[in-house]
């Protein structure tokens, strides 16, 4: 059987790793229990997300354990990494709330039954009744504030302000890998590389004080072309939770990935061989469209069921007029709003004309009714009707 590690390697997950060549041995010759962490800060998870169950199904189908660690207790804080502000504290209950959705949308990708079945932990079992001078004694003395301040989710927020309480965060998350570690003989840490610093910090943590192995991997975080984080729309995130993203809104949202990104998502978000992900993208034209719509297809599929995936599929290709190729537009960079779009694509020939058509519900934008002409652009690209006939794929820039 394939080493994980090269399967995840050729399918472009891996960023970075320690002891890689003792950890490779280890994935190839036994069972590694494995953890991934996931912060409640939503009722639903988000295709952030998803990307990490991915790589976990990955994981467990090679034989591997998951621990599924849902942060009951660091959620309570807040992670400081990628952010410029302090993210505001939930209460208790809603932590709760949040993380018996999070289990219920988990099970729909994740086995937890046999050999390998995951399991699922929350870390308020643990931090929330911490004695504090216990745990300083027990885990902070293996921690250089010096070193700390030089991690990138640190030194990003020095010029703002870091709270004492968000400093406190590398530790308690390097505890809980120490915690499953004891409890569950876990190995491995993995997560996105917006979390290196405090992965690396956890497996340190457990080298020092316990003297064994213990290792890291991060993966490429899921971004376009351009370097901008994907999964956002002009309504905001793109959930997992239908009642929050339709299946149809889900789908479209990658039947309309940019051309440059196709090839890496099908490789990132599918199970499709790469073999076959090779063949749908070999072409850098309008053949490009069928690889697009495998992926919306395949990831339709795996988050809501092939039957949803196929009524969004056929919703989507009845709006684009059938099997027909939809038409290209590029307009310029300041592209910003609906009605800068009507009118640079020549759907409209005035401001006026665009206004009329948008209040008379003729605008939408991948499936959705626009009601405001002056509302904002979604991520380039996007679809844009004009009537239920009249289509393009538009790219600002």
């Amino acid at each position: 059987m394939q080493n994980v590690m090269d399967t995840l390697r050729a399918r472009g997950f891996i960023k970075q790793t320690v002891y890689e060549e003792e950890l490779y041995e280890k994935l190839g010759t036994e069972c590694v229990p494995f953890y991934i962490g996931f912060d409640p800060t939503a009722d639903s998870l988000h295709v952030g997300h998803f990307m990490q169950l991915v790589a976990m199904k990955h994981m467990q189908d090679a034989g591997h354990k998951p621990i599924i660690l849902i942060g009951g207790g660091t959620g309570m804080i807040g992670d400081p990494s990628g952010r410029t502000d302090m993210r505001s504290m939930m209460t208790r209950e809603t932590v709760k709330h949040h993380v018996e959705c999070f289990k219920k949308q988990m099970a729909r990708f994740i086995r937890f039954e046999g050999e390998n079945g995951a399991v699922v932990v929350d870390n308020a079992d643990w931090l929330l009744d911490l004695n504090y001078v216990d745990f300083l004694r027990d885990v902070g003395v293996y921690f250089s504030v010096n070193k700390m301040l030089t991690a990138e989710c640190y030194r990003s927020r020095m010029e703002k302000g870091l709270t004492f309480l968000e400093f406190n965060y590398m530790l308690m998350q390097a505890y809980d890998f120490l915690v499953l570690n004891r409890k569950y003989g876990c190995l491995l840490q993995l997560g996105g590389d917006d979390q290196w610093s405090n992965i690396l910090a956890g497996a340190d943590l457990i080298r020092r004080k316990e003297r064994k192995a213990a290792f890291a991997m991060t993966f490429t975080l899921l971004t376009t072309s351009e370097g901008k984080k994907m999964g956002k729309t002009q309504k905001g995130a793109v959930w997992l939770d239908e009642n929050k993203t339709s299946p149809y809104e889900f789908y479209q949202y990658w039947r309309n990935t940019a051309d440059a990104d196709v090839e890496k998502c099908l490789k990132l978000l599918t199970f499709l061989p790469l073999e076959e992900i090779a063949e749908l993208t070999k072409f850098q034209d309008e053949r490009i469209n069928r690889a697009k719509e495998v992926l919306a297809f395949e990831l339709t599929k795996m988050v809501h069921g092939e039957e949803k995936a196929l009524a969004a599929q056929a919703e989507a290709r009845a709006a684009f007029g059938g099997e027909g190729e939809m038409p290209e537009k590029r307009v310029p960079a300041g592209t910003q709003t609906v009605l800068a779009a009507l009118l640079a694509t020549g759907l409209c020939k005035s401001n006026g004309e665009a206004r009329r058509l948008v209040e008379q519900g003729g605008v939408s934008i991948n499936g959705e009714k626009v009601t405001d002409v002056n509302a904002a652009l979604p991520a380039s690209p996007f679809t844009l009707f004009k009537g239920k006939k009249v289509r393009l794929n538009v790219i600002v820039g």
